[in-house]
């Protein structure tokens, strides 16, 4: 079977990213989904602890090949140069043991305003 693990809200924090690599690690999962906010803080956040984004950008391509990630409200296409897997788009879907499941940060969709579907999806959120 499949394991995913689920991280985000990153904003650059190294020490963050290191937890979320040392828990990928440890979790035995193939893929991390990461939903959004990878690099960058945004204007109205303060600097989150150990704020290194170039550093977090090498650490998270050291695992690239196993990472799906959507774009959050804090993230930009400047983020994009440094990071080595796709975070533009605003949602993804995964096939997991016969279950779709659509993945968003959660400003741009909800329950109440998916994207276009063709079939049923799973759908969380993260607190």
């Amino acid at each position: 079977m499949m394991k995913l693990m689920f991280a985000s809200d990153i904003h650059g924090s190294l020490p963050a990213t290191e937890r979320v690599l040392e828990l990928f690690a440890q979790s035995g999962a193939q893929w991390l989904v990461i939903l959004g906010d990878v690099l960058n803080h945004g204007p109205r956040n303060a600097l989150p602890e150990g704020y290194a984004p170039a550093k977090v950008a090498e650490r998270l391509n050291e695992v690239a090949h196993k990472v799906i990630a959507v774009r959050g409200n804090c993230d930009s296409e400047v983020d994009q140069m440094l990071l080595h897997f796709p975070i533009t788009a605003p949602w993804q879907q995964v096939l997991l043991e016969k279950q779709r499941l659509f993945l968003t940060h959660g400003h741009l969709f909800g329950p109440e305003n998916l994207p276009a579907l063709n079939q049923n999806v799973s759908l969380s959120s993260m607190p």
